[in-house]
C-alpha cells in the first residue's frame, strides 16, 4: 500500500513588480529510481563508468531524469517495472495587489503518468542499458510520487476580483511494462504537499514561475524566515504610515487586512489538521529508514561473503605455485613421467581457470556492484535524513505565522483605535472650522465698528460670565437644598445647614443684584458709546462722499480707465459707434476727463444702446495728453511668463501708464495663461480675420485688464491649433506660429481704426512685425506708428528656411537679401531679428554694457555687422523691477517683514529660513550666501558648483533654488544634492518656487551670480531691493548695476556689491573671501552696505523716462518730415 502523506508549507512572502500570469507552470522534482533498489536486484550498470554516473547525478538536480520505461527484458525472463519518482506541484499564489485592473486567474495543471512518462522520453538520457541478465528475474520497486499543489490566493485592492477555485492534483495512473512479459507493479507512494505563498506585489504584466530544487533544509528554513520577516516589516511598516491617510483609505486599507487576517487563519487550521499528519509521515519515514539500514547490514554480511572466496581463491593459487616448483625441481628424465606431468599441469590449469573464471571474476563484479548500491543506499538516506529535517522547519514556520498573526491582529487593533480617533479629529477639525470661520467673521465686523466700545463691553462680558457662574452655583445650592429637604427634614444638624445655606444664598443674591446693576452700567455705556460710534461713522461717510467728488480722477485706478477703452474699442470693433467717435472717446480716456467718468457711472444701470446714447454726447474735440503706445509680445507677467521678457512688457507698461501714456497689450491667447490674473475676461462679438498660408483664417477677439493694463488675446480658429499646445515656447512650428500672431496682432489694429504712435514689438517671436508694418499695413492706412524693437537676448535668433516667411505674405525675394532679412551666417535663412533690426525706428536692448558687447563678434551671435551698420538707432536701457512685488516691506511670502530702518526682520527670516531648510542655526552670525538661477551654461554652472564648496570652506552656508533643463546638468546637481542631503550648511533645492525665492532673497545675506553672459538681469536688482549683496560677475546688465565695494575709480556712494571680472574659480574665490571677511570683521561697515542696497531705486520710473524720450523723439522726427 502506498503511503501519503499531506504537508502544507506556510511560506509569506512579498514581492514587488509581479503580476500573476492567467498559467503556471507545473514544478516537477525526480529522483532517479536506481537509487532506491535493493541488494537482490543485482542491477549493473557494466556499461557505465563512475564518470558518467556522477554527471548523471549532477544531471538529476536540474533537469528530469529517465524514466525507466525503456527497460527491456531478455529472452522469456520477466521484467517488473520500476517507476520514476515524480514530484507534481500545481501551483496557486497568494497575493496582496494594490493597482487596479489586475484580472487574476488560476489553473492547476495535473499531470498525469502517462504525461510524465511522456516528457521522460524528450529528455535525455535513458536508461536503455540496464539489462537483466541470464535467468534472473528483476524486482520493481515502487517510485515514490510527490504531487505538491501550492495554494495560491490573491488579495486584490480593485472591486474586480475573482475568487480563486482550487483543483486536486491528479493521481498516478499505473505504468505499463514493455514486451510480452508481465511484470509487477505497486502502487506508488505519494507526497501531497499543498504550498501556501503569500505575495504582495505592487506591479503588473510581471508572469511569475516558480521553480523548486533540491535544495537541504537549511537554505529552505532560512529563505522561509526571511521572507516572513521582510513581510512582518512591510505590514508594520504600512500599518504605521495608515495613521497619516485620509479616513475612507484607512477603511479600506482595514478591510483588506481583515480578509488577510482570515485567510492567515484559515491557512493555520489547515496547518494544524496537517501536524498530526506530518507525525505519522515521520515514523513512515523512519520505518523506511530501518527498512533501507537491514538491507544495508546484509550488503556489508555479502561483501564479507566475499572477500573471503578472494582469500581462499588466492590460497588455492598459492598451492598451485608450489606444485610447479615442485615438478621443475625434480626434472626427471624418463618421457613417461614427463608425459604424465605434462598430462597433470594441463588438468591442473584447466581446473585452475574452470575455478577462476568460475569462481574469482564473478565474485568480483558482483563485490563492486554492492559496493555500488551501498553508496546509492547512503544517498538515500542521507536524502530521506534531509527531507525529515526539512519536515521538521515546518513545525518553526507554522510557529512564527502564529506569531506574525497575533502581530497583524494586534496591529489591527491600534488601527482602529487610531481610526477611531481620526474620526473624531476630523468631525472635530471641521466643526472647528466652521466656528472659526464664522467668529473670525464676527471679530473683523465688531473690530471695524466697535474700536471705541471695547473695553466697557469686554467688562461687560467678564460680569456676565460671573452672573453666570453665581447663578450655576445657586442652582446647585438649591438643588442640594431640595435633597436635604427630603432626605433630613426631621435633622437638626440639617436645619442648622438650611439655615447656613439660606444666609449663603441671601449674600449670592445680593452679590448677583450688585452684578446685575454693574452689567446695566456697562451696557448703558456700551450703547452711548455704540451711538457715538455711528454718529462719527455716519460723519466720516459723509466726509468720503464730499472727498470722492472733489477727488481729482487722476487718483482713480489704472482698471477703471483702461476698463473704458476696451469698452470703447469693443464698441467700435462691434460697429456700434464709428471710428471718429472712438477716437475722441479714446482722448477722454488719456486726459481723465471727468464727464467721461460721470457719463460711466451714469450708464451702469442703463442697457448697452443707452450707455452708447450716453457717451456718443460728450464726443468733441479735447487736447491730446501723451502718446498712444501698443505692445505685442509673446509674454507678460503674470498671465503668461517664461522668462525676463514678461516682467518687461508688464513694468514698462504699467510705469509709462503712469506718466500719462496710454498703453495697450497685445498676447496669444494661450491654454496654459494663468486666467486668474486676469479681470473682466470677456470675448467681442466680432471676428477679425487674418491671411496665412495662401488663405484668410478667422480669430477670437478677448479683451481684459491685467496690472491695470488692458489687454488683448488673439485666439487663432487655425487647425493646427497654434496657441492651444500647453507650452508659450518649444515647439517644433514656432516661426509659423509667431509670424501667424504678428499680422494677425496687425489685422485687428486695422480694423479697430487704431491709430498708435508707437508699436513696441519683443524679440524674434514679433520681430515680424517690423517688416509687415511697412510692407503690407502701412499701405492699407495704418501708418501713424513708429516701430520699436527690443532685443532681450541676442541668443535667440528664431532663424528658419527662407521660403517660410511666405505663409505670412511677405515676399522672400525682397526680403531674403543681406542687407534685409537673410542671415548673415547661412544664406538660405531668414533672421526675424535681424529684420527688427531693419526694419525698426528704434532698436533697444536691455542694458549699455550689453549693447556694446553684442557689437562684437564674439557677443553679437552673427549680427554684431547689422547692429553695427544700424548703430545710430541702436541703444541699451537697463530694466527695472516692479517694486511693488519686490518689497520686503509688504511682502506676504516673508515671515517677517521688514525696511531698511530695522533689519531685525531680515535676522528673523534668515532663522526661520534655517529652521524651513533644516540647516544650522548654532552660529547666528554664520553668513548664508544664496544662488536662485536656472542652471544653464549661460549661467556659469561651473562657478556655482565651485562656490558651493568654497562657501563651506570659508565656514558659511549656501542654500541653491533652481533646475535645469540640460539633463546631465540636472544629474550632477542632483548628485550634490544628495551628497549634502543631511548636511548642516548646504541645502539644494532643484526645483523652481516662487514663494521659496522670496523667502531665499529675504533670508540671504549674499546673493551670487557668476553669469558667463547677461544681457540683464533682474537677480542682483531684487536681492539689493532685499537687502543681500550681489556677488556678480562684471557682464551685461550685471555690470551696470554692481559696482565693487574695494574699487576706488566708482564713487562711494554707487559701491554696492562686489564683482568679479574673469570666468574662473581664482576670480570667484577672491570675490568670496572678500565679501566673507568683510561680513565677519565689520559687522557695521556690512550693515551700512545692506542699507545704502535697500535704499537704491531700481524702479521702471528710470527705464520709462528713457523709453519715453526716444518714443517722443522718434514721433517728433516723423511729423516734422510728414513721414508715417
Amino acid at each position: 500500500m502506498a503511503v501519503k502523506l499531506s504537508t502544507w508549507f506556510l511560506s509569506q512572502g512579498m514581492m514587488s513588480g509581479l503580476n500573476c500570469s492567467s498559467n503556471h507552470s507545473n514544478v516537477r522534482f525526480f529522483s532517479p529510481s536506481y537509487h532506491l533498489l535493493p541488494a537482490s536486484c543485482r542491477m549493473r550498470h557494466r556499461n557505465l563508468s563512475s564518470q558518467h554516473k556522477k554527471q548523471q547525478l549532477k544531471k538529476a538536480s536540474h533537469e528530469q531524469p529517465p524514466t525507466n520505461a525503456d527497460f527491456q527484458p531478455n529472452g522469456d525472463e520477466e521484467l517488473e517495472s520500476e517507476n520514476a519518482s515524480i514530484i507534481s506541484v500545481p501551483i496557486l499564489s497568494q497575493e496582496l495587489i494594490s493597482n487596479d485592473d489586475v484580472d487574476t486567474s488560476r489553473a492547476l495543471e495535473h499531470t498525469s503518468a502517462k504525461q510524465l512518462k511522456k516528457a521522460s522520453h524528450e529528455q535525455p538520457p535513458t536508461n536503455e542499458d540496464f539489462q537483466p541478465k541470464g535467468d534472473e528475474e528483476s524486482e520493481s520497486e515502487n517510485a515514490s510520487i510527490i504531487n505538491v499543489p501550492i495554494l495560491s490566493q490573491e488579495l486584490i485592492s480593485n472591486d474586480d476580483v475573482k475568487k480563486a477555485s482550487r483543483e486536486q492534483p491528479p493521481t498516478n495512473e499505473d505504468f505499463q511494462p514493455k514486451g510480452d512479459e508481465e511484470s509487477e507493479s505497486e502502487n506508488a507512494s505519494i507526497i501531497n504537499v499543498p504550498i501556501l505563498s503569500q505575495e504582495l506585489i505592487s506591479n503588473d504584466d510581471v508572469d511569475t514561475s516558480i521553480a523548486l530544487e533540491h535544495t537541504s533544509a537549511k537554505e529552505l528554513s532560512s529563505q522561509t524566515i526571511t521572507n516572513e520577516e521582510r513581510s512582518l516589516a512591510i505590514n508594520l511598516g504600512g500599518a504605521e504610515q495608515l495613521s497619516s491617510v485620509q479616513s475612507e483609505d484607512l477603511v479600506g486599507m482595514i478591510r483588506y487586512a481583515e480578509k488577510n487576517i482570515l485567510l492567515l487563519n484559515q491557512a493555520r487550521v489547515r496547518a494544524l489538521e496537517d501536524v498530526e499528519k506530518i507525525l505519522t509521515e515521520k515514523e513512515t519515514l523512519q520505518g523506511e529508514i530501518n527498512a533501507l539500514e537491514m538491507k544495508l547490514a546484509e550488503t556489508d554480511a555479502r561483501i564479507q561473503v566475499a572477500a573471503q572466496e578472494k582469500i581462499r581463491v588466492e590460497l588455492l593459487e598459492d598451492q598451485l605455485v608450489k606444485l610447479q616448483n615442485e615438478f621443475t625441481q625434480r626434472g626427471g628424465t624418463e618421457r613417461i613421467e614427463l608425459d604424465m606431468y605434462e598430462n597433470h599441469e594441463n588438468l591442473l590449469s584447466s581446473e585452475d581457470s574452470i575455478i577462476h573464471n568460475n569462481s574469482f571474476h564473478p565474485l568480483t563484479k558482483e563485490l563492486s556492484s554492492l559496493r555500488e548500491e551501498n553508496v546509492f543506499l547512503k544517498n538515500d538516506i542521507q536524502a530521506l535524513k534531509s527531507e525529515l529535517n526539512y519536515v521538521k522547519s515546518t513545525d518553526e514556520r507554522v510557529l512564527m505565522l502564529e506569531r506574525q498573526r497575533s502581530l497583524l491582529e494586534s496591529s489591527l487593533k491600534d488601527l482602529e483605535s487610531k481610526l477611531s480617533a481620526s474620526q473624531e479629529d476630523v468631525s472635530k477639525l471641521s466643526s472647528l472650522k466652521v466656528e472659526y470661520k464664522y467668529l473670525w467673521e464676527k471679530v473683523e465686523n465688531l473690530q471695524e465698528l466697535l474700536d471705541k466700545a471695547t473695553k466697557p463691553a469686554d467688562q461687560a462680558i467678564t460680569v456676565l460670565q460671573q452672573n453666570q457662574e453665581l447663578r450655576k452655583k445657586v442652582d446647585k445650592l438649591e438643588e442640594s437644598l431640595e435633597e436635604v429637604n427630603v432626605y433630613k427634614l426631621s435633622s437638626e444638624k440639617f436645619q442648622q445647614y438650611n439655615e447656613l445655606m439660606q444666609q449663603k444664598i441671601k449674600l449670592l443674591e445680593d452679590r448677583l443684584q450688585k452684578s446685575d446693576e454693574e452689567i446695566h452700567s456697562y451696557v448703558q455705556l456700551y450703547q452711548e458709546s455704540v451711538k457715538e460710534f455711528q454718529e462719527t461713522l455716519n460723519n466720516l461717510k459723509e466726509e468720503s462722499k464730499k472727498r470722492t467728488l472733489d477727488e481729482p480722477l487722476d487718483d482713480m485706478p489704472s482698471e477703471f480707465w483702461s476698463r473704458l477703452l476696451l469698452i470703447i474699442d469693443g464698441w467700435l470693433l462691434e460697429k456700434k459707434i464709428s471710428t471718429h467717435d472712438a477716437k475722441l472717446l479714446r482722448e477722454m480716456v488719456w486726459k481723465k476727463d471727468e464727464q467721461i467718468r460721470d457719463a460711466y457711472m451714469a450708464s451702469k444701470e442703463k442697457n448697452e444702446r443707452e450707455a452708447v446714447t450716453t457717451f456718443l454726447r460728450l464726443t468733441s474735440s479735447p487736447t491730446r495728453p501723451g502718446l498712444y503706445v501698443i505692445h505685442i509680445a509673446a509674454e507678460m507677467a503674470p498671465v503668461a511668463k517664461v522668462g525676463g521678457l514678461g516682467d518687461v512688457v508688464a513694468g514698462l507698461g504699467k510705469a509709462l501708464q503712469k506718466r500719462g501714456h496710454l498703453v495697450e497689450i497685445v498676447l496669444p491667447k494661450y491654454d496654459c495663461m494663468q486666467y486668474d490674473c486676469i479681470r473682466d475676461l470677456r470675448v467681442l462679438d466680432v471676428v477679425v480675420e487674418s491671411y496665412f498660408d495662401g488663405q484668410l483664417f478667422k480669430n477670437k477677439i478677448w479683451v481684459g485688464t491685467v496690472e491695470g493694463l488692458p489687454v488683448y488675446f488673439i485666439e487663432p480658429h487655425h487647425p493646427n491649433k497654434f496657441f492651444w499646445r500647453g507650452e508659450i515656447y518649444g515647439e517644433h512650428d514656432d516661426f509659423k506660429r509667431f509670424s501667424f500672431f504678428s499680422r494677425a496682432a496687425l489685422e485687428l489694429l486695422l480694423q479697430a481704426g487704431k491709430k498708435p504712435d508707437i508699436i513696441h514689438c519683443h524679440d524674434w517671436q514679433t520681430a515680424f512685425v517690423a517688416p509687415l508694418y511697412w510692407d503690407l499695413y502701412a499701405p492699407k492706412g495704418l501708418n501713424s506708428a513708429r516701430i520699436c524693437f527690443t532685443c532681450h537676448n541676442f541668443e535667440y535668433q528664431g532663424t528658419a528656411p527662407a521660403a517660410e516667411l511666405a505663409s505670412c505674405g511677405l515676399d522672400v525675394h525682397q526680403l531674403n537679401r543681406p542687407d534685409r532679412m537673410q542671415d548673415n551666417s547661412v544664406h538660405d535663412r531668414v533672421n526675424p531679428v535681424k529684420g527688427g533690426v531693419v526694419f525698426s525706428n528704434i532698436v533697444t536692448t536691455v542694458s549699455p554694457t550689453y549693447a556694446q558687447e553684442v557689437r562684437t563678434a564674439e557677443g553679437g551671435k552673427g549680427l554684431h555687422s547689422t547692429l553695427n551698420f544700424h548703430s545710430k538707432k541702436f541703444i541699451g536701457i537697463l530694466n527695472g523691477i516692479d517694486i511693488d512685488a519686490w518689497n520686503p516691506a509688504t511682502d506676504t511670502f516673508l515671515e517677517v517683514q521688514y525696511t531698511a530702518n530695522d533689519l531685525q526682520g531680515k535676522a528673523e527670516n534668515k532663522e526661520a529660513m534655517r529652521r524651513h531648510l533644516g540647516l544650522s542655526s548654532a552660529d547666528v552670525r554664520k553668513p548664508l550666501l544664496g544662488c536662485i538661477t536656472r542652471l544653464v551654461p549661460q549661467k556659469g554652472v561651473h562657478l556655482i558648483r565651485h562656490a558651493i564648496y568654497r562657501t563651506l570652506e570659508l565656514g558659511g552656508q549656501f542654500v541653491l533654488l533652481g533646475s535645469s533643463p540640460v539633463p546631465h546638468i540636472q544629474r550632477e546637481f542632483e548628485g550634490i544634492a544628495h551628497q549634502f542631503q543631511n548636511h548642516d550648511d548646504i541645502r539644494l533645492i532643484l526645483k523652481y518656487d516662487e514663494s521659496l525665492s522670496h523667502s531665499i532673497y529675504a533670508a540671504s545675506d549674499m546673493l551670487i551670480i557668476p553669469s558667463i553672459f547677461e544681457p540683464c538681469g533682474l537677480t542682483q536688482l531684487i536681492a539689493m531691493r532685499y537687502g543681500s549683496v550681489p556677488i556678480a560677475r562684471k557682464t551685461g546688465g550685471l555690470n551696470d548695476s554692481v559696482f565693487d565695494i574695494d574699487d576706488d575709480t566708482i564713487p562711494l556712494q554707487f559701491r554696492n556689491g562686489f564683482t568679479f571680472l574673469n570666468p574662473d574659480e581664482q576670480s570667484v574665490n577672491n570675490a568670496l573671501e572678500r565679501a566673507v571677511n568683510l561680513y565677519k570683521n565689520n559687522p557695521k561697515k556690512w550693515q551700512q552696505l545692506v542699507q545704502n542696497d535697500m535704499n537704491i531705486d531700481f524702479s521702471w520710473e528710470s527705464s520709462a523716462a528713457h523709453y519715453e524720450e526716444l518714443y517722443a523723439k522718434s514721433v517728433a522726427r516723423a511729423r516734422a518730415t510728414n513721414q508715417p
